[in-house]
């Protein structure tokens, strides 16, 4: 009898611990991470919110979906982390303007001269049929549109003067973003432009392969660029997004309930970067005008607005010139 008793509890045992092993299987077996790629530095409102936007998914899946953030390009720079987003090699990717309109080149549009005047009005128009316009044509090359991040107003820094007028670029090489739109903005206010990757433009303006670039004030100090360029000046020529992109193939691989909680994730995390990026604005302004080692000045942007005013008439003729110009109509309205 005390044999049979042993045997029957040996066998429950057995199953409890099979049925265990099988509960922890099953929570697990569809769990799935998604690799999110962006090129920021640590302390960049860019990362924090990628960091913001994995925390929310894991939690409101319940841990079903996990975000694994590879920034500070470890997986390469912008244009690859779009190739790699296409394949389906990468899952998501807080990019930049410029690489993006290699892929939709409507994209660059957003970054005509003296177009927006902050990221709040640039959200706007992207909240409405600007947007969805732009949303389709992602469409067509297997990539969702999750949410339009700031990547804020950009001004010229460089290691040889002040920059006050259009005239003082002449004769300076300035890095520009793999960006058509940039580069028809410097090339009509006669600078020299250069492509160079984000993460080697620190040692191009130390070695002086170029003399300036233009970022926003959060890149610049994330980056550290005033360590080798002295004179920062306000031009604001141009808003540029952050495009939150997620590859196709990577929404067949979560359920639908999921993909919701992403997107909603997503404009959150948004919401949060172009705050984040307005507060570093106005604190690194204050920072930058009271180290002794920069120089910081206000450019005459009316001088510089004249100068670029031929951007805008070459854009409206290229053969998505509607589309500029129900660009130009909107932001007018906003």
């Amino acid at each position: 009898m005390s044999t049979t008793i042993h045997g029957k509890v040996a066998k429950c045992a057995v199953l409890l611990f099979a049925a265990v092993i099988l509960i922890g299987f099953s929570s697990n077996a569809f769990a799935v991470t998604l690799t999110l790629g962006h090129g920021a530095s640590p302390g960049n409102p860019r990362t924090i919110a990628a960091e913001a936007f994995a925390k929310m998914v894991s939690e409101r899946t319940k841990g079903s979906v996990t975000i694994k953030i590879a920034g500070a390009e470890q997986l390469g720079n912008d244009v690859a982390m779009l190739t790699s987003l296409r394949i389906g090699a990468l899952d998501l990717t807080a990019n930049s303007q410029g690489p993006a309109a290699g892929l939709v080149p409507e994209v660059a549009a957003l970054g005509l001269p003296f177009l927006f005047s902050d990221a709040d009005a640039a959200h706007k128009v992207l909240s409405g049929p600007v947007g969805e316009r732009l949303n389709k044509r992602f469409a067509e090359v297997g990539i969702v549109v999750l949410d339009w991040w700031d990547n804020g107003i950009r001004h010229i820094t460089n290691s040889k003067r002040p920059i006050n007028m259009p005239a003082d670029l002449k004769g300076l090489k300035i890095r520009t973003p793999a960006d058509p739109m940039t580069v028809d903005i410097f090339q009509a206010l006669g600078a020299a432009t250069q492509q160079i990757a984000f993460g080697e433009l620190y040692v191009a303006l130390q070695q002086g392969v170029v003399d300036g670039q233009e970022n926003p004030l959060a890149n610049i100090a994330s980056n550290k660029l005033y360590e080798v360029n002295k004179y920062i000046s306000l031009s604001g020529h141009k808003w540029e997004s952050t495009p939150f992109l997620m590859s196709q193939m990577a929404v067949k691989k979560v359920k639908p309930a999921e993909l919701e909680v992403i997107k909603k994730a997503a404009k959150e995390a948004g919401a949060l970067q172009r705050r984040l990026m307005a507060e570093t604005d106005k604190k690194l302004l204050a920072e930058f005008k009271a180290n002794p080692n920069v120089a910081v000045n206000q450019a005459n942007r009316a001088a510089f607005q004249a100068a670029t005013a031929s951007v805008v008439e070459k854009w409206q003729a290229k053969p998505f010139g509607s589309f500029v110009t129900e660009l130009v109509a909107a932001a007018k309205k906003k």
